[in-house]
């Protein structure tokens, strides 16, 4: 079958959704970078925000539709990709896992003091380490194959599939929560969330 040539709309929003995702944990990165450099603590409040946004978006928005749809439809055209898409899979619940462990190390610095910052720090850059290694295997692997092997009708499916997420997210107004949290790590380190400096 040859290659479709128009990038599909669900493949254009999980890129768009995964630089999302960088930019948050790139903001996370930044802030506990500069905590161990000797900078006064930031405003939590923005610290758990950018959490909650981990938690919430990538769980009920963004993994659900690539575990259902994507992953499932390349599974029925090729077994090929079977043992990572499994591997995916159980990183998505996973992350999830990682992200409520990030929670719990933000309180305790919070409440425990700088005796407790070490342990949050170590898990920051645990997660940056996770995920972007999770979003890399599906650009640079899964996303290349499924150009090659889904069929338009399969694109159709997908694509009506992530497009649903768009106007839920619209229809319950997070769409303004979540691009102005967004603004406001680009606002914290401007240079370093727009060059990727502080990617892994």
């Amino acid at each position: 079958m040859p290659v479709r040539i128009n990038t599909p709309i669900s493949i254009a929003i999980i890129q768009k959704e995964h630089e999302d995702l960088s930019r948050v944990i790139e903001g996370m990165l930044y802030l506990v970078r500069a905590i161990q450099d000797g900078a006064a603590p930031p405003d939590l409040c923005l610290f758990r925000a950018m959490l909650y946004y981990i938690t919430e978006y990538p769980e009920r928005v963004h993994h659900p539709k690539e575990d259902q749809y994507l992953f499932s439809r390349i599974k029925e055209r090729t077994h090929q990709l079977d043992t990572e898409l499994d591997a995916l899979s159980e990183q998505h619940s996973k992350g999830e896992l990682l992200a409520h462990g990030l929670q719990h190390a933000l309180l305790r610095y919070e409440f425990g003091g700088i005796d407790a910052f070490p342990h949050l720090h170590r898990l920051v850059e645990q997660y940056a380490h996770f995920y972007f290694a999770h979003m890399r295997v599906e650009e640079e692997r899964i996303i290349p194959v499924a150009k090659q092997i889904l069929t338009e009708a399969d694109w159709k499916t997908i694509d009506t599939a992530f497009l649903e997420n768009q106007k839920m997210i619209d229809a319950t107004g997070q769409r303004y929560h979540y691009e102005h949290l967004l603004s406001l790590i680009i606002d914290i380190a401007p240079q370093q969330t727009e060059s990727g400096n502080l990617m892994i």
